[in-house]
């Protein structure tokens, strides 16, 4: 089953292009699964009574630009699939034309995990009984993700570029309802570290989240800024991984 939901920019998530900020556009999807996902019986309210939350593992996107303020989305969404220990949700992204007509302006694919509490260890409860009829079916017909590899020193002198690297230490106010820091957080912080795209054309974002971060830990957000692409890799104190994205910017969305 496809939900749809209406959004209309309000100027708080617009930067100073007065376009919809990145991080922004991604809080939006996430904020309309968990909706959905209440309205399902699928949601936090049904998990966490047995020590289980959702949490977001992988985030595929493209959009032909982000919308100004004042302007008007609308979001559809759908599992497309509950496989092994990983839930898959869809979605696609239309603009309203002066005709009545919808005309589509991005899509996304996100990968979904169900978190125990207590463990933090991912667990497999989509043979519940509650998942029965969550899934629609229809997969997202979207080019396939690259693979988001560290960032080393030998690619700065091969592929050239800017490069960089900005600390962070995650603050109260970086977590969220999961008592780790929020996932839009660590994007944020990305497109601050330096300036990865022009948000009137076409792009991608590809990210993937490896490891939770909690407040008082320190993160350092590395990028490889080239002509065409930027790729990210943020690591804690000891240097592991805890997130990796790229924002390329392509032709037009493939879905």
């Amino acid at each position: 089953m496809k939900y749809r939901h209406t959004i209309i920019v309000p100027y708080q998530d617009v930067d100073a292009s007065r376009r919809l900020r990145l991080y922004s556009m991604e809080n939006y999807l996430l904020n309309i699964a968990g909706k959905v996902a209440d309205e399902m019986g699928i949601g936090i309210p049904v998990l966490l009574p047995m020590n289980y939350t959702w949490i977001i593992t992988h985030l595929n996107m493209e959009m032909l630009y982000l919308p100004k303020h004042g302007e008007e989305m609308i979001v559809e969404t759908w599992i497309e699939r509950n496989a092994h220990m990983l839930s898959v949700r869809d979605f696609r992204i239309y603009q309203p034309q002066a005709d009545g007509t919808e005309r589509l302006i991005g899509c996304a694919k996100t990968v979904w995990a169900v978190l125990d509490l207590t463990s933090r260890e991912i667990v497999n409860i989509f043979d519940h009984d509650i998942f029965k009829d969550s899934v629609d079916g229809e997969a997202l017909n979207m080019a396939r993700a690259p693979r988001l590899r560290p960032i080393q020193l030998d690619d700065i002198e091969d592929e050239g570029g800017v490069a960089g690297e900005v600390l962070h230490e995650i603050q109260y106010s970086d977590m969220d309802y999961n008592c780790h820091c929020n996932s839009c957080k660590y994007l944020e912080w990305m497109v601050n570290a330096v300036q990865a795209f022009d948000n009137q054309k076409p792009f991608r974002l590809d990210i993937n989240y490896v490891k939770e971060l909690y407040q008082g830990d320190v993160m350092y957000t590395r990028f490889l800024k080239t002509e065409n692409a930027v790729r990210y890799q943020q690591v804690d104190e000891n240097g592991a991984t805890c997130c990796s994205a790229m924002i390329t910017q392509i032709e037009n969305v493939s879905c």
